[in-house]
């Protein structure tokens, strides 16, 4: 029996098996050039720069979705057994739900202006590699799964719901996995109670017995943690802040003063005609090559922001979610005063980042219990849950270090 075992940090020995026709699809799906591309794309982005942990990737990431969706199926097939039809299009899904990912993740579609869940349908459609094996596997396969991946849509909805949904494989995966590198202790979710749980209402959609209940409520709860601590952490904002000003740079800059490869030139100059070949050829090897490239021969305000990042000269980010927003754009012109004063580049170095969070969208896919008699929405049976579908608004102001401490002074006056 031939067999392959990947040994996770997490999930142990997952182990894949060539016999079994929807496994063998797995093996084949990771083989592929544009699988393997995801080892060299970071899950967390520029976050290594506040964790030095977080050098996890996307192929690992997309293993434990697999896995987890294996699991997860594996439940709802012991109640439903005309669930296991479902079989190969849940696990290409969950292996490529993130092939078209960028370089830096969800920072990359800020900094370049892509969305990764576009060229993950187009590259599934449209890629020998990945059309290939999910045609041969069953007709059909490449545009079920794209569709799921890129719109949502896919004739099952519970098994959507495992893909894409407020408790979805892909979700309890990146909880885990970035707790564990970033060495965080928020994400030890109860995952077994979680998985035991999984049960289907009586209309067909994912649902969850309430013995589940409050693993699910500690589950929303590290979430909103894990957004508060780790992905809205202040730095991150400042890295992604700068990773977009270099690009935005690079691209007023044009051909004739920033030099790049002829990826890279496609990239910043002809994104809209960007070939499937071109797309794959760009990782953060590469943007970070560029980024190197930069700091030693470009213009001088695309070389500093370079080496803002590379030396880790960080700019600083002060909360400002407190104060309401006339007095956060006060801040900032204040601030851009005093930047410019040190001699400073105000717009290079001075900004305002604002953003919403919440913990559990109660209208976007909502969560239900149900114990064979009663359907009940999540929210309706729990007080924390209601409260965490609150929004909270965040606020940083970006600056230099060297005029903290007058931001300082106004800010306490």
């Amino acid at each position: 029996m031939a067999e392959r075992t990947y040994h996770d940090p997490l999930h142990g020995a997952i182990t894949l098996r060539s016999e079994e026709p929807t496994e063998a699809l797995a093996i084949t799906l990771i083989d592929t050039p544009p699988f393997q591309r995801l080892r060299r794309i970071r899950q967390l982005g520029p976050a290594f720069l506040t964790f030095h942990g977080a050098e996890s990737s996307r192929f690992t990431h997309s293993l434990g979705v697999l896995q987890l969706a294996r699991r997860a199926l594996g439940q709802l097939e012991r109640l439903h057994p005309d669930l296991a039809a479902h079989r190969g299009a849940l696990y290409a899904a969950a292996l490529l739900h993130d092939v078209g990912h960028g370089p830096l993740s969800h920072t990359g579609e800020e900094m370049y202006g892509l969305r990764h869940e576009h060229w993950s349908g187009r590259l599934i459609r449209e890629h020998p590699a990945l059309r290939g094996p999910l045609e041969s596997f069953s007709s059909g396969t490449a545009a079920v799964v794209a569709d799921l991946l890129e719109h949502g849509v896919y004739p099952c909805t519970a098994i959507k719901a495992l893909v894409s949904s407020q408790l979805d494989c892909d979700r309890l995966d990146y909880l885990l996995r970035d707790s564990h590198s970033t060495g965080t202790s928020y994400g030890h979710l109860d995952l077994e109670r979680i998985l035991a749980a999984l049960t289907l209402a009586p209309d067909g959609s994912l649902a969850l017995h309430p013995k589940g209940l409050m693993a699910v409520e500690h589950y929303l709860v590290v979430r909103n943690l894990m957004y508060r601590s780790v992905y809205n952490h202040r730095l991150n904002v400042v890295c992604n802040w700068l990773l977009q000003q270099v690009i935005s740079l690079a691209r007023e800059f044009g051909p004739a003063r920033v030099w790049a490869d002829g990826v890279m030139a496609r990239w910043l100059w002809e994104q809209r005609d960007l070939s499937l070949e071109d797309y794959l050829a760009n990782d953060d090897v590469r943007t970070g090559y560029h980024l190197s490239r930069w700091m030693e021969e470009g213009p001088q305000e695309l070389a500093e922001l370079c080496r803002r990042l590379l030396e880790r000269r960080l700019l600083k980010a002060t909360d400002v979610s407190h104060l309401p927003a006339p007095a956060r754009l006060e801040l900032l012109a204040r601030a851009r005063r005093l930047a410019e004063q040190q001699g400073f580049r105000a717009e290079h170095c001075c900004a305002l980042q604002q953003r919403q969070s919440r913990g559990y969208h109660v209208y976007k896919g909502g969560l239900r219990l149900w114990d064979g008699r009663r359907l009940q929405a999540l929210e309706q049976r729990s007080a924390l849950v209601q409260s965490l579908a609150q929004p909270v608004e965040m606020a940083w102001l970006i600056h230099p270090a060297e005029v903290a401490p007058k931001l300082r002074q106004i800010l306490h006056s």
